[in-house]
């Protein structure tokens, strides 16, 4: 890995890029080896999760409890109030949408410590087309009380949401991304939740991302530098509770933010941030990404779609910058 974060940021594109389910996995079998405790549970997408060699290993911690996303959340209440820490794993479309009162009910009103990871998240399932799309997952989850809700956005950032879950009591929400990233953290990054990490300094303008959109918005402050406009670089993991210090220090600093994220305009990261610097620090905010139900397309395609590609990124800072 590069030493400093403008050697990573200005590498970035160019790096290596891989499933963040594999992470997943290898992390979850790590935990479950030292902790008897943590169980699997899954809505018969053990292949879809990468779980096969999870199966393997521990074949009386993997409960499937077949396509009954409901059921599935409530096993997992169920477990956790027995001194079990399950990991629920399945399609985050299919997990917050289905089972969203057993989420709010069973899980977070009853506070009971279960997991959930919402595999391929976003638009992963591009062409699988609006059913399958999982922009709202962040959006209704934020509105239920007691719940972490965290976006990584490469594999050891992944890694570590999942080991910082293990550790501590209580409901939690982790996007587990399927579309391919670079690493963008330093390999000794440490999560914190409710923290951010400014991963490129910058006076001009604020750039607040996560998710498989962190690395666009490095390589969008690359390009505004090479036309002399400094470009700020939040990674934001955790969307709740979102760290409201870094943000007002952003719109005090800097002439606006844009928030770019996999996921609707409405109520995830930008909405976040919005109400943030309403509240606190009122400046210019330009909030990138779904608006609608998204058409059928590659993940990538629709993410350039929406103006979410380096380039897109970088035009909406400029339009703060330069203003």
């Amino acid at each position: 890995m590069p030493d400093t974060l403008a050697e990573r940021a200005s590498s970035v594109a160019d790096r290596p890029r891989f499933d963040c389910r594999d992470a997943y996995v290898t992390t979850l079998a790590e935990l479950a080896k030292a902790d008897h405790r943590i169980v699997g549970v899954v809505n018969d997408s053990v292949g879809s999760s990468k779980l096969d060699a999870f199966k393997k290993a521990f074949p009386d911690r993997l409960i499937n409890v077949g396509i009954a996303e409901q059921d599935m959340v409530g096993v997992a209440a169920g477990l956790a109030a027995g001194g079990r820490i399950p990991f629920v794993s399945a399609a985050s479309c299919f997990l917050t949408g289905r089972a969203l009162e057993q989420i709010k009910a069973d899980v977070a009103y009853s506070n009971h410590n279960v997991k959930l990871c919402g595999m391929s998240p976003g638009m992963a399932y591009g062409e699988l087309g609006p059913t399958h799309h999982s922009i709202e997952d962040i959006a209704w989850l934020r509105a239920i009380d007691k719940i972490t809700i965290v976006v990584p956005a490469d594999p050891i950032e992944t890694a570590a949401a999942l080991r910082w879950a293990a550790e501590t009591t209580g409901p939690v929400f982790i996007r587990v991304s399927r579309m391919a990233v670079p690493a963008v953290n330093a390999d000794d990054y440490r999560f914190v939740p409710g923290r951010a990490v400014t991963l490129r300094d910058g006076d001009d303008v604020t750039i607040i991302s996560n998710g498989t959109v962190l690395w666009r918005a490095l390589v969008a402050a690359e390009q505004l530098a090479a036309e002399g406009i400094s470009a700020r670089v939040v990674s934001m993991p955790t969307v709740k509770p979102l760290d409201v210090d870094t943000v007002v220090a952003a719109a005090r600093e800097t002439r606006g933010i844009v928030t770019a994220e996999e996921a609707t305009t409405a109520g995830g990261l930008g909405g976040a941030v919005a109400e943030t610097v309403v509240q606190h620090q009122p400046t210019r905010v330009r909030i990138l990404g779904v608006p609608e139900f998204a058409p059928t397309g590659s993940a990538g395609f629709l993410l350039d779609r929406y103006g979410m590609s380096p380039e897109g990124i970088a035009e909406s800072a400029r339009r703060l910058a330069l203003r």
